[in-house]
C-alpha cells in the first residue's frame, strides 16, 4: 500500500502543506496519540514505524525461508534477520499447518513416510498421514 502513495512533495499524505517535509514524525506521534485517546489503549503509544517493518518481517517468516526475509528486509547480514525468526517462532508455536495425505496401498505409505509424512490415525482401512506445512 505504501507503494502505491504520491511520491512527490505537492501530494503529502502524512502531513499538511504548511508543514514542512520533516515533520512527519510530528504527525505521526500526533495521529497515533489521537488513535490511542479514541481507543483508550495506551499500547498504541509503542507503535512506530519500525514497528511495521518488523511485523512484515515476522509474517514473511512464516514460510520459513530465512533469506526471502533478509531479501525483502534489504539486511546485509542474515543475523540482522534473526531477531524475527525468534519472534515468529514465539509468536506462531501453537499455530501449525499440515498436509495431509491418505495412503491406499503399501507403495504409497512407504513413498508418504520417505517424504516426510508421520502416520496419523486408520479410517475405513485407509492410514492417514500428515506432515507440517511450513
Amino acid at each position: 500500500m505504501l507503494e502505491t502513495l504520491p511520491k512527490n512533495y505537492k501530494e503529502r499524505v502524512f502531513s499538511n502543506p504548511q508543514q514542512p517535509l520533516d515533520h512527519f514524525r510530528d504527525n505521526f506521534c500526533q495521529q497515533r496519540k489521537r488513535i490511542a485517546h479514541k481507543l483508550q489503549s495506551s499500547r498504541m503509544l509503542r507503535i512506530a514505524f519500525h514497528t511495521f517493518r518488523r511485523w512484515k518481517g515476522t509474517i514473511e517468516y512464516r514460510t520459513k525461508d530465512i533469506l526471502h526475509v533478509v531479501q525483502l528486509l534489504g539486511h546485509k547480514n542474515v543475523r540482522n534477520t534473526l531477531l524475527y525468526v525468534q519472534l515468529a517462532e514465539e509468536l506462531f508455536k501453537d499455530e501449525q499447518d499440515y498436509i495431509l495425505k491418505v495412503a491406499k496401498t503399501e507403495a504409497e505409505i512407504c513413498s508418504l513416510i520417505e517424504g516426510g509424512f508421520e502416520y496419523v490415525c486408520e479410517f475405513e482401512g485407509h492410514k492417514i498421514f500428515k506432515k507440517k506445512k511450513y
